[in-house]
């Protein structure tokens, strides 16, 4: 029984990439003084009786680096998706054009850029947190497999496996980590 022991480690990779994955996402709504569609990807509008995404009541374009414009749809709702943005917490004062909303980036200060490398931090360390909970369910498989007769060195070969995984996702978090602070404090 020790010998049929193999740890689903395809199911701790996909647990991990999926940190990776949120990670970034995260990432991507942070304002780095450079337009990007993503950066609206949290702002929701009351469209229709429900929270929709921006991107399902519009075309969201970035023509300029400094620029992102929303060509809404429906004339009736060109009010609503410029008061979602206003109170969307983004910082940014959207400029009406008929049916297209255009919403000039503005330079970010060294203040909100220093504070916006510590919100990448959090976000990061959340994802470290999450791999360091995935490595812990696979310990823990461990452990109860030595308790049905794992042999100890298989323990240990398991648990370095294991290990060596973690360590090579929190490198890919701690470099992502690095690159997106780097973009935040480029002026």
């Amino acid at each position: 029984m020790s010998d049929d022991f193999i740890l689903d480690t395809d199911d701790l990779t996909r647990r991990m990439d999926g940190a990776i994955a949120n990670l970034r996402t995260e990432f991507a709504s942070l304002r780095t003084g450079r337009a990007s569609s993503s950066m609206l990807e949290p702002v929701m509008v009351d469209a229709y009786g429900a929270l929709t995404p921006i991107n399902q009541v519009g075309t969201v374009n970035v023509p300029e680096p400094r620029m992102v414009t929303i060509n809404v749809w429906d004339k009736g709702l060109v009010g609503k998706v410029e008061k979602a943005i206003r109170e969307s917490g983004l910082g940014i004062n959207p400029q009406l054009n008929g049916t297209i909303i255009m919403l000039p980036i503005p330079e970010l200060n060294e203040e909100r850029r220093r504070e916006l490398t510590k919100v990448a931090g959090q976000y990061a360390e959340h994802a470290r947190v999450s791999v360091r909970n995935v490595r812990r369910d696979g310990m823990d498989q461990i452990k109860k497999a030595k308790g049905d007769g794992l042999s100890e060195d298989d323990q240990k070969l398991w648990e370095d496996e294991v290990q060596e995984l973690t360590d090579a996702y929190i490198k890919q978090i701690d470099d992502n980590l690095d690159t997106k602070q780097a973009e935040i404090m480029q002026v």
